[in-house]
This record gives structure tokens, C-alpha cells and sequence, in this order.
């Protein structure tokens, strides 16, 4: 690993970005970048805003979770202003873009919906997007990405046969610089064809590893299970039930239950 690639002046000097990551937040260590990006926001940072730190304290994910987020890993919240039109788009736009930067190490991974990142059947990455609204009006989103890089989740109990990170599966530690600036390109090329929505959720479910397999879904306190059948228009599973009937889920957490 090349240390000079993990510090925020390799991060500053390598971006081809317009606006993402452009400010630059760069912690060696915090509570969660989340509560710092939305701070920053209140006070009406600049869109493309990025808070980047190494491990956190008090990292969460979707549904309330715990992310666990140690030493090795790249936690990253942006600061941005899209169209509240165009807000369903965010989870695909952000899932995408850690997708195509793992590929981009020479790494198969997949899209579990709505945005976890796999490799093989294990999670590499994880991500919660925290929106504002007053009203009808949207105040900001800011994506949260959680991706594991160097380390080894079989070292922690809580992890360790659910997850998986870069490293283990390259066999060697990778920089953390490269995969910021690769992350940061992706996430705007994608933010800028958001007016584009048929081309980003084409993206997103082409590389999606949920269509087509039998899946168990909880929204809330409801329970439901059936084959995954496609994604609607706005970015909702589809769901077949066992009697033939289909189901729309907008929000949910989904567990893989047998492979086709």
C-alpha cells in the first residue's frame, strides 16, 4: 500500500471531478461522516461536499442498523441538492457508482436491492441515504457509503460470515486515495444523468443480483416472500407471491433465499 495515496492531498491532486469532492473533509477517525456532512449542509455547503473518514465510532446503516466500520475501511457522505423529482433516483445513482468503482480493481461484484454492494454472496459495501424535507421541497440528500478495503471481517464476530472487503479478495491491501477518486468520477457522471432516469435505472438493474431469485422481504413489520420479478418505473421491487399476484415494495430489507 502507498501511503502517499491515502492522505487528502493525493485525493485533491487526482480528481477529474466538476464538483464532488471538490471540498474535501478528510478524517483519519470520527462518530459517523453522516452527522458531520449534515452540519455542513445546514450551513449550506457546496453540492458535491464530501466528508471522508478511515473508521467510525458510531457508523449506521439502513433500518436503524449499527455499520461496523473499523480501521481499513472508506467512509464517505456527500453533500448534495438533487430535484426532489428525481430523489428515487439516489439509491440506483449511489449503488452504481460503488459498483463500477469495485469492477474498476478487476473485482465481479453485484447490486443487492435497493443498494447493498456484493461479492459473491458476502457484502463489501453498504449505504444510507438520508434525505430533508420541508414539505414537498428537499432541503438536501446526503448519500452515506460504507466500503470495506483493508481489512478482514472473519476477525470480527459480528461481520464475519456476511462480508467480505478488496483486500481479501485481491489478496493484497489497496490505497484508499484511488478508490476516493474513482468513487467521487462515478458518483457524478451518474448525478448528471439524472435527468436520464431510464439510462440509470437500466444501470442499476442490469447490475442488479436480485431479479430472479426467490427472495424474503421485511418492510416494516410485514413479512413477505416470492420471486423477485423486476423494478418499477420508480425504483421499486417488484415482487411475485407464490399465488401469482404482484406486489410492489418501496422500502425494505431483502434476504436472498435460494438461487436460481
Amino acid at each position: 500500500m502507498n501511503s502517499t495515496e491515502d492522505t487528502p492531498a493525493y485525493i485533491r491532486d487526482n480528481l477529474n471531478t466538476k464538483f464532488v469532492g471538490r471540498e474535501l473533509h478528510y478524517l483519519e477517525e470520527t462518530g459517523s461522516t453522516q452527522d458531520i456532512a449534515r452540519e455542513l449542509a445546514v450551513r449550506g455547503a457546496p453540492e458535491g461536499t464530501a466528508v471522508v473518514a478511515r473508521k467510525q465510532k458510531a457508523g449506521r446503516g439502513r433500518l436503524g442498523r449499527i455499520w461496523f466500520s473499523p480501521e481499513g475501511g472508506l467512509a464517505v457522505s456527500l453533500v448534495l441538492y438533487p430535484p426532489c423529482k428525481n430523489l428515487y433516483l439516489m439509491p440506483a445513482i449511489t449503488s452504481v457508482a460503488v459498483f463500477r468503482t469495485i469492477e474498476k480493481f478487476g473485482i465481479k461484484a453485484a447490486i443487492k436491492w435497493p443498494n447493498d454492494v456484493l461479492i459473491g454472496d458476502r457484502k463489501v459495501c453498504g449505504i444510507l441515504i438520508e434525505n430533508c424535507l420541508d414539505g414537498n421541497c428537499l432541503k438536501y440528500s446526503i448519500p452515506g457509503i460504507g466500503i470495506n478495503i483493508n481489512f478482514d471481517p472473519a476477525q470480527y464476530s459480528g461481520i464475519a460470515d456476511i462480508s467480505t472487503s478488496l483486500s481479501k479478495e485481491l489478496g493484497h491491501t489497496i490505497s484508499i486515495g484511488p478508490v476516493a477518486t474513482i468513487l467521487f468520477s462515478e458518483m457524478e457522471t451518474l448525478y448528471l444523468q439524472m435527468s436520464n432516469p431510464d439510462y440509470i435505472l437500466g444501470e442499476w438493474v442490469q447490475n442488479m443480483d436480485t431479479i430472479g431469485r426467490r427472495i424474503h422481504v421485511r418492510s416494516g413489520e410485514e413479512i413477505s416472500e416470492g420471486m423477485a420479478h423486476s423494478i418499477s418505473a420508480t425504483g421499486n421491487l417488484v415482487l411475485r407471491l407464490d399465488n401469482g399476484t404482484l406486489k410492489e415494495i418501496m422500502a425494505g430489507d431483502v434476504t436472498i433465499l435460494k438461487k436460481p
